[in-house]
């Protein structure tokens, strides 16, 4: 049985919005996810041509690809393991991994890169131990760099879960995602 191949370790209040609507009665979190995932497999069965919808499918309903989940995508859609790998790795939006409970996008624009950014993302590395692409162990925390958020007049920006924050430096960065930390947004 599928839910007993992959075994996913997270707290039910971090489940997507998705997976909560389909979740049913007592069913595990492994039981939803080996149930809905078969339906979005079911539906594209051998039809390689389908990976990216599929892949955003499962992203949309777990949060994550893991590799587990990957190698019985591509068994389904009958592609590469590779071929699966690679789409991920190449498309920002898909990630392997859980992202935070705060998911920070620091800008790293020219505006932002010439107003300090790389000196916030060093401050967010050292502070919370991760680096861009990774999440903190406790979940929390989850750091992208990305190329722009649209808003140069405040560079250096992040957001924190979609809400913009300008006119950073290191100090107002870490205050921001402390008072998050400490008492939520």
């Amino acid at each position: 049985m599928y839910s007993n191949e992959i075994i996913f370790d997270f707290d039910v209040e971090n489940l997507t919005p998705v997976l909560k609507k389909k979740r049913q009665g007592n069913e595990s979190i492994n039981e939803a996810i080996a149930r809905e995932l078969d339906v979005i497999l079911t539906k594209y069965k051998g039809q390689g041509d389908s990976l990216l919808e599929v892949l955003h499918q499962v992203q949309q309903l777990i949060g994550f690809i893991p590799r587990p989940v990957q190698m019985k995508i591509a068994r389904e859609l009958d592609v590469a393991p590779g071929e699966v790998t690679s789409v991920i790795s190449f498309y920002a939006h898909f990630t392997e991994k859980p992202k935070g409970k705060y998911q920070i996008a620091l800008c790293k624009g020219t505006a932002c890169y010439v107003k300090g950014s790389a000196d916030i993302i060093k401050r967010i590395e050292k502070e919370y131990g991760i680096k861009p692409g990774e999440s903190t162990d406790d979940g929390l925390f989850s750091l992208e760099v990305v190329r722009c958020l649209g808003c140069c007049g405040l560079s250096p920006a992040m957001t924190v879960n979609g809400e913009a924050h300008g006119l950073l430096n290191p100090e107002k960065a870490i205050n921001i995602l402390e008072k998050c930390k400490n008492r939520g947004m």
